[in-house]
């Protein structure tokens, strides 16, 4: 496998160094921090109480969106 060296600075190093586990390698930290994220990991992240305000926020966005919608497919076809 090929190597790269990389320059960085300090901060970013004990950045990076803190996120490493005994037994992992700096590019397999990377690795893991830039692969893609599963859902499930940030499940219970939210209070019951932001989960209830987010759900009727995205609730009264996908009305007002489609409500638009409905009156520019109108406008279009008038």
């Amino acid at each position: 496998m090929a190597t790269k060296t990389l320059t960085i600075t300090e901060d970013a190093y004990e950045r990076l160094a803190s996120l490493k586990t005994e037994d992992e390698s700096f590019s397999e930290v990377i690795n893991r921090m830039t692969g893609k994220v599963s859902l499930l990991s940030i499940a219970g992240i939210l209070t019951e109480q932001e989960a209830d305000a987010l759900e009727k926020r995205i609730k009264e966005i996908r009305k007002r969106s489609r409500s638009r919608m409905k009156r520019i497919r109108e406008e279009l076809c008038a």
